[in-house]
Parts: C-alpha cells; sequence; structure tokens
C-alpha cells in the first residue's frame, strides 16, 4: 500500500499535469462529426489546439467562445448561443462538446439553464445534440477532464433500441486517456477476435491514428458513431479500461442494468491473460491460436530482456492510470520504482505496491529522482533527465520530440513485447556507454 503525499507548494515552478478542457476534448475527439467547442477565453483553445496538434501531428478540430473582459463580467451566455449557432450552420456537426474552463466556472455560469434557454429561442438546434462537460482548469488533471467527458457522454448520448434482450456479443468499451489510438486499434482487433462486436467510447483509434482521409473536414471524420451509441445500451457487458472510467460503467450499468468489469493494466503477461481470459468467457470462445503464439514470444522477450531490467531504478512521472499500469508492468520485470509522482489523486494510488506517491510538479520529480537509472514521462522529462545524466523513455502528453505517438502501441502481447525491447535496449546503450568509459579508463 502506497503512501499518497501532496505537496503543499503555492505555486508549480515546473508544471507536469495538464488541464481538464484538454482531456476533455481529447476523449470528446473520438467520436464521429464532432466538433469541441471551449467556453471560455481564445488562449485556453489556442494552448490545447497547439498541444495536441505537437502529439499527433493532426489538424485538431477545436472552437471556442472567444470570451472576452466585457463578456466575462456581463455574462457569456450571448457568446455561447453565437459560437453554437454558428457551428450548426457551417460545420454541420452530428454533435457538439461544450467544455467549461477556469474562467465561466469561476464566474459561476449555469450552463444547463444557458443551453435550455438557446434551445428554446432556437427550435431547429432540438435535433443538435450538445454534450455539456464541467471541465474547470483549476483543478483535476487531463485524466480527470477525459473521465468527465466519457461520463458525459455515457449520460446524454447512450440510448437503448426497442429491443428488450442485450446483443449477446455486443460489448461497450470504455478506454480511459492511458490508451493512445494505437493501443484501442490493438484492443479493437484482440476483441473482435473472439467473435465479439465492440463499440468503443470514445474511439480515438477511428478519429486520431494518422490516416490521410478522401477530403478535409472541419470536424472529426471517424469514431464512435451517434448510432453506435444509440445501440450501447443493448449491450451485454462493459470492459472499463482504466480506474477512471469505472464512473462511466456504473452510468451504463446504472442505466441500462450493464454488468461491467474494470481492468486497470493491459501491459505485461498476467494483465494480458487475464483480459484474454475475461473475453472467451464473455464470448464462449477459445483464445485463438494467434494470440498463444504471441503469448509465446511475449515470454521468450521476457526471458531475453529480464538481464537488464533486474533491481533497476526507474522513476515515473505519469497521469494515474497510466502510472498505475506501468509500475506494475516494471514491478513484473523485477525493476524497482525509485520516485513516483502523478498528477492528480486518484482512489488506485494507495493501493499501488510501492512506499510512496507523489502528486506533484516536475520541480518535485526532479528532486525524487535522483539516482535513477531511467526516468519515464512526457516530453518535458527530457530536460530533467539531461541535467540528471540519465536516460528517458517517452510516454504520455505530449510527445513532441518524437512522431508517431498516435500509432504507440503497449497493450496486449505483441505491445508489451515491444515496449520491453524499447526500454531494455535503452540500459542496454547505458551499460555499454558505461563499459566502455571503464575501458577507456583502463587503458589511460
Amino acid at each position: 500500500m502506497a503512501i499518497v503525499t501532496v505537496t503543499n507548494s503555492s505555486v508549480a515552478v515546473n508544471p507536469l499535469k495538464l488541464s481538464q478542457p484538454l482531456g476533455a476534448a481529447l476523449a470528446l475527439l473520438g467520436l464521429k462529426g464532432m466538433i469541441p467547442l471551449f467556453h471560455g477565453s481564445q488562449g485556453c483553445t489556442a494552448f490545447a489546439k497547439s498541444l495536441l496538434v505537437k502529439h499527433f501531428s493532426e489538424t485538431i478540430p477545436l472552437s471556442t467562445t472567444a470570451m472576452s473582459e466585457v463578456s466575462t463580467i456581463l455574462g457569456g451566455e450571448e457568446n455561447v448561443e453565437q459560437a453554437i449557432l454558428t457551428l450548426a450552420e457551417r460545420l454541420k456537426p452530428d454533435v457538439i462538446g461544450l467544455c467549461t474552463t477556469a474562467l465561466t466556472e469561476t464566474r459561476g455560469d449555469d450552463m444547463p439553464h444557458i443551453l435550455k434557454g438557446i434551445r428554446k429561442r432556437h427550435p431547429e438546434l432540438n435535433s443538435l445534440p450538445v454534450v455539456l462537460v464541467s471541465s474547470p482548469d483549476f483543478k483535476g488533471s487531463l485524466q480527470d477532464g477525459y473521465a468527465a467527458a466519457v461520463e458525459s457522454i455515457v449520460r446524454e448520448l447512450a440510448q437503448k433500441s426497442d429491443e428488450q434482450n442485450p446483443h449477446p456479443m455486443q460489448i461497450a468499451i470504455l478506454p480511459s486517456s492511458a490508451f493512445t489510438p494505437g493501443d484501442v486499434e490493438e484492443i479493437k482487433e484482440i476483441v473482435t477476435a473472439f467473435g465479439l462486436k465492440p463499440i468503443v467510447v470514445p474511439d480515438l483509434a477511428a478519429s486520431l491514428d494518422g490516416h490521410l482521409e478522401d477530403s478535409y473536414s472541419a470536424i472529426t471524420a471517424n469514431g464512435t458513431s451517434l448510432a453506435e451509441l444509440r445501440e450501447i445500451g443493448n449491450s451485454a457487458f462493459t470492459l472499463a479500461l482504466g480506474e477512471s472510467m469505472r464512473g462511466a460503467a456504473k452510468i451504463l450499468h446504472d442505466r441500462f442494468n450493464i454488468p461491467y468489469e474494470v481492468f486497470g493494466e493491459l501491459t505485461g503477461l498476467e494483465p494480458v491473460d487475464n483480459f484474454l481470459q475475461a473475453l472467451a468467457d464473455l464470448s464462449g470462445t477459445a483464445v485463438p491460436e494467434k494470440y498463444r503464439r504471441q503469448r509465446r514470444q511475449l515470454q521468450d522477450a521476457m526471458l531475453d530482456t529480464h538481464f537488464f531490467f533486474g533491481c533497476k531504478r526507474v522513476s515515473l512521472a505519469l497521469e494515474p492510470d497510466l502510472l498505475g499500469s506501468t509500475v506494475y508492468f516494471l514491478q513484473s520485470m523485477g525493476a524497482e520504482i525509485h520516485a513516483a509522482v502523478t498528477t492528480t489523486r486518484s482512489p488506485m494510488l494507495e493501493k499501488l505496491p510501492i512506499n510512496t506517491v507523489t502528486v506533484g510538479d516536475l520541480e518535485d520529480f526532479e528532486q525524487l529522482a535522483v539516482g535513477s537509472d531511467l526516468l519515464i514521462g512526457n516530453s518535458h522529462t527530457v530536460a530533467i533527465a539531461k541535467r540528471l545524466g540519465v536516460p528517458v523513455y517517452r510516454q504520455g502528453i505530449p510527445i513532441f520530440d518524437r512522431l508517431g505517438n498516435g500509432l504507440y502501441t503497449k497493450v496486449g502481447y505483441r505491445g508489451t513485447i515491444e515496449i520491453l525491447f524499447d526500454i531494455a535496449n535503452i540500459f542496454m546503450e547505458e551499460e555499454e556507454a558505461k563499459a566502455h568509459q571503464l575501458r577507456e579508463l583502463v587503458t589511460c
């Protein structure tokens, strides 16, 4: 059991966490025909858009109500109304995701009342779904905003068809912010191999996986469709991937009586075994030979790499869900967790099999990571790694100094093999560099 400590500094010198609206926008981008709309200043939207563009190297549809000093004082209802009307007329989206920011949350705008008034004045908008997400910047992190958006989606858009009985082979999958588009694609491939029909919410694999469309679109061209959301209530089971998705899974359970199970991690031999066994139980189908072979490949990869992981001290700076899965994976390979810093509180943090977890920033991380053999975090940890003289393995958001982040995969047997060799090669390179330095000292 870990002791969770929260730093009491009054200012973040080197921030680690990203804002809730950014996380909410990321989740909303997994819906087809979506345009996220930030109710706040232009700067909030510009920051989120810039960061997501750098991370995914893709065009990101994102709009703003462009609150000014005057509208902040007098009220932003007119800005919201004009923004929705403009987007509906020009872009013709299937759905709009309306995210609050610190500016409007601090002011106390009654967003449900504002939306109700807009629909009353403009009945032509009654057929346009607007998903409202409360995502203030001044608390929580990217993971919290992402989870809040998914909960709003399943609360406001999820429906059940006229059929009374659930579809026995249809399951709902709720991947957390810890999973990349490449991860989601791998998960979908695994699930369909068992003959199951997955409805993924949100489906980032369809929208942010990095592919060329036939024509430009100012809204998301792919993702979870409204038609799929209208069928999700007929699912036989829900797989919540990441502890932060428990709330969304519970909403589906309460609304449609869909049972669910939470899988905290899908990286490593045992977690993937458990996931595939659950799919086998749900489908009544044996594990396909393809994955039996991949399992044997992973076992061989573990034998090849465990010498490099043993007793290595690794420090992590990640969002809670990703932190938890990475901790379990590294410990399964014999590595030691030297320091763990995260962005926000989560129920699963206290259950981690390490001594302490710090909710803090990268300044705390740099102090705690002294003596590490490897750092794992986003691109902002690279400068820290250089100052400490240790290598870094990039995970999380943002990663702006490497390409292919949308296709990066760390789940399943195949994804676990990739991350095993990636990290083992880093350790191998470091050992060779140290051996070279020793040889030079001896020859001198």
